[in-house]
């Protein structure tokens, strides 16, 4: 078994893979180590790396879980399982991926627009840790069920890169009887060549690479455990881009709530609801990052404009008090008139 997995790691297409794998982490990773970063905050800065550690520590493990999960259960996950239908108000069938990319597209909603509130409504700043202080179990419990919630957008679009075709062979009733490493085209000569009892025929197919998705999920876990705390010092010390991180994760939960419900075909009062697609979401962060930059910069040179405006009116009217009291020292005082 190891040595097959290593035969498929080492080879020219399997190390390219591993690439475009750990990559597309890296993107869809940014986000969920946004958040660790905000949530751990809430149980003081001496237990927070601890929390970043644990938090990721088991989201690696359970991620790696939930995708052997996904590979084995896909299409049972993908059937609807109730719906609600009032023509012309609500319509929708909801499947266990979209429930879930729902929630926690809601979830995060939520969390961004209580932090945002709480920055604008707290007296000091500089010293605002966050809301509500929480326990560290609470704090790791949240954070490995929010990496829960990302791990299905992450899993299902790396499923999409991590695969090879292959070729089900099935019987009269359509069920799967075997896979052929191949095509449909050599499936079915195979099977001329050497008959298998029951076969009628051959169908595509899909044989996903999972140890690849893990060592992918594995190697971008390590990297995000060595980043968390360099992430939240840098929010810590820079508290202007901490607003920015929220109106992200906002719009992360904004594009986990549409997919959810393009996954669940909903519609309201006739309108469908599609999914925000990921480049629409990226040209917003983009124009986000870049008017956040321009904004703090210009921000920073009208401060220091009005402090050098400062700063040179005191050393002016300084300046004028020195001459002054020196001209009194050179001028001989009159003498007392009679």
């Amino acid at each position: 078994m190891l040595g097959e997995v290593i035969a498929e790691v080492f080879t020219v297409s399997g190390l390219f893979t591993l690439m475009m794998l750990l990559m597309l982490q890296a993107v869809l990773g940014f986000d969920n180590l946004l958040y660790i970063s905000i949530e751990s905050k809430r149980v003081g800065e001496a237990k927070a790396p601890m929390v970043r550690r644990w938090g990721i520590g088991l989201a690696v493990v359970f991620r790696i879980i939930l995708l052997f999960i996904i590979v084995a259960l896909f299409d049972a996950l993908s059937e609807p399982l109730f719906g609600f239908h009032m023509p012309g108000i609500f319509e929708g069938e909801f499947t266990f991926q979209g429930l879930i990319t729902l929630a926690g597209g809601a979830f995060i909603i939520y969390t961004a627009v209580k932090e945002i509130s709480h920055m604008l409504t707290v007296e000091h700043i500089e010293h605002s840790e966050g809301g509500k202080s929480k326990s560290v179990t609470q704090a790791i419990l949240l954070i490995v069920a929010m990496n829960m919630v990302f791990s299905f957008d992450s899993i299902l679009s790396a499923m999409a890169i991590a695969n090879v075709e292959i070729a089900k062979i099935v019987n009269s009733a359509g069920e799967t009887l075997g896979t052929f490493k191949g095509t449909v085209t050599d499936c079915k000569a195979a099977l001329i060549s050497s008959p298998i009892p029951d076969a009628v025929g051959c169908r595509p197919g899909k044989d996903y690479q999972v140890w690849l998705m893990a060592i992918a999920i594995i190697v971008s876990g390590v990297v995000m455990a060595l980043m968390a705390d360099a992430v939240a010092n840098f929010l810590k010390k820079n508290r202007m881009y901490e607003v920015l991180g929220l109106f992200i994760l906002f719009l992360v939960g904004v594009l986990l709530v549409t997919e959810g419900a393009h996954l669940s075909h909903m519609t309201l009062f006739t309108y469908t609801i599609e999914a925000m697609s990921k480049s629409s979401f990226y040209l917003v962060i983009f124009v986000l990052v870049v008017t956040d930059i321009i904004s703090s910069k210009y921000q920073k040179r009208l401060w220091a404009q009005k402090e050098a405006e400062i700063l040179g009116g005191g050393t002016e009217q300084a300046s004028r008090d020195g001459a002054q009291a020196h001209m009194d020292r050179k001028t001989p005082a009159k003498p007392p008139q009679n």
